[in-house]
Parts: structure tokens; C-alpha cells; sequence
């Protein structure tokens, strides 16, 4: 008869081991069952809601994303009539007469139904598979847009404030930014700049009223002297924000400011 008074720790040792074991193959296994899952898994089209293996089903892809529309190389205002200031370049007359702070802005398309949609369904439902497909597109449109020999040096989105990322539990444009680095192969800082002032919503405001209530806003974290800083924010309206950002991170040294925004608003 075995003296279980000794064989009882090693029965528990072994015992602990195997459910180590067992716990780390767990963990190591989720993550390739889950890619599996959503390879193997149609969901819902987050715009029409036809089974789909992506997050957009191949009809809504071609009938909404591609849009080949003209824009402003600083703003990304949509251009019908335009001046020309240098090869490729275009300005609207906003930008010409008053530039902003920030050098150029990418955006995917216009801030309307049905994209609209996604922005609402991201930013206020936490749907955050739709961050993944802003970020893969930006990603895209920044490598044709922008200077090969000058990409960002690091990517950041626009901060929120304590009390707003506490009361939504994420930042949707670091949930654009992070991915969208990646792809890039670029950094990405989720700290670089801090909201130091919990402004009013811009949402209710005037351009002017806009300007003033995030003219102090903000404030630059970390070094940034020198360096090429991408923006990222998930809808561009007036441009308030993004211009008093990008006065911030200039007053800091940075070289360059690029916004890259998922939609812009076709009229401020």
C-alpha cells in the first residue's frame, strides 16, 4: 500500500504542473482559434448586413470605398473649383488665404450615409473590428499620398480626456492609430500628447466657438523635436482640433504634421 502521506504532495505537484501546462497550451492556442473562427465564420456586413467574411461584404466595398474625388492636399476638403500651387498640389482657397498648422491631410472619403455608420458604430457602440478596416485603408492612402522619402516618424491619435476615455472605456482613434502604425511599419505612441483641458463636445459648436474651446487643449508628452508626427482621429469636421494639435506638437520641435482622418465632413 502506497504511504499517501508522502506520495500526496507529489500527486499535487504533478497536479499543478499539468494544469500549467494545460493553461499555457490554452493561451498559446486562442489566439490561432480565433483567427480561424473569423476565416471560417461569415458576420454580418457592418453596412448592409449580408453575410460576409470581411467586415464590409464585397458589394458595399466596391459600391462606398472607392471614391475618386479630388481634394485639398492640406484640409482634404472636396475640390470642385481649384487653384494649383505646384505639380500635383492643390489647395482650397481656406488653406491659401489661412494655413493651418498642420502640412497635409489623408483622409478615406466623406463623412455621409451609409460610411457615417461606422464612424457612429465605432466611436459609440465599440464596434472595433471597424478601427481595423479604417486603419487598413488609411494605411493604403498614406503610403500613395505621401512622400516616400518622408513618412511619419511616429503615429498618435487625438487624446481624449480622463473623464471621457474613463466614461467610454477606449480612445477609437487609438484603436485606428495602433493598427494603422503597424501597417505602416512605423511607431505608435498612444501618450505622446495628453488632452489637458476637458473641452466642451465640438460637435455643438461654431468654427470659431471650435478654435477657442481647444486652442490650449493639449500638451506634448515626449520628444517630438524634429520628427514627422501622424495624426490620427476618426472623423475631421472643422479642423479645429487637428489645427490646434498640430500647433502644439510644432511649438515642440515637430517637423511635420500629417492627419490621417477615416472621414471628412464635405463642408465645414
Amino acid at each position: 500500500m502506497p504511504n499517501w502521506a508522502i506520495c500526496w504532495p507529489r500527486v499535487m505537484h504533478s497536479g499543478r504542473k499539468l494544469r500549467d501546462r494545460l493553461a499555457g497550451v490554452s493561451q498559446r492556442c486562442v489566439p490561432p482559434l480565433e483567427a480561424l473562427a473569423r476565416v471560417a465564420l461569415p458576420n454580418p456586413c457592418a453596412l448592409c448586413g449580408n453575410m460576409s467574411h470581411r467586415t464590409l461584404c464585397g458589394f458595399c466595398d466596391a459600391a462606398w470605398w472607392n471614391e475618386a474625388r479630388l481634394r485639398c492636399m492640406v484640409c482634404a476638403m472636396p475640390l470642385s473649383g481649384f487653384r494649383r500651387a505646384g505639380a500635383m498640389h492643390y489647395r482650397c482657397g481656406n488653406c491659401l488665404a489661412t494655413p493651418p498648422a498642420f502640412d497635409a491631410t489623408v483622409a478615406l472619403a466623406d463623412y455621409r450615409a451609409p460610411l457615417d455608420a461606422l464612424a457612429v458604430g465605432l466611436k459609440f457602440r465599440a464596434r472595433l473590428a471597424l478601427a481595423h478596416e479604417f486603419a487598413r485603408r488609411l494605411a493604403w492612402a498614406a503610403q500613395d499620398a505621401l512622400d516616400e522619402h518622408d513618412h511619419p516618424d511616429v503615429v498618435a491619435p487625438v487624446p481624449l480626456s480622463a473623464r471621457r476615455l474613463a466614461g467610454r472605456g477606449y480612445n477609437q482613434a487609438w484603436e485606428i492609430a495602433r493598427p494603422c502604425a503597424k501597417a505602416l511599419g512605423v511607431r505608435s505612441d498612444a501618450t505622446l500628447v495628453h488632452r489637458v483641458i476637458d473641452t466642451a463636445p465640438q460637435s455643438k459648436l461654431d468654427l470659431d466657438a471650435r478654435r477657442q474651446n481647444v486652442g490650449r487643449a493639449f500638451e506634448v508628452a515626449r520628444p517630438v523635436h524634429g520628427l514627422h508626427v501622424a495624426v490620427v482621429d476618426d472623423v475631421m469636421t472643422t479642423g479645429a482640433t487637428l489645427d490646434a494639435l498640430a500647433r502644439t506638437l510644432k511649438a515642440a520641435g515637430a517637423r511635420r504634421v500629417t492627419n490621417l482622418v477615416a472621414l471628412r465632413t464635405p463642408k465645414n
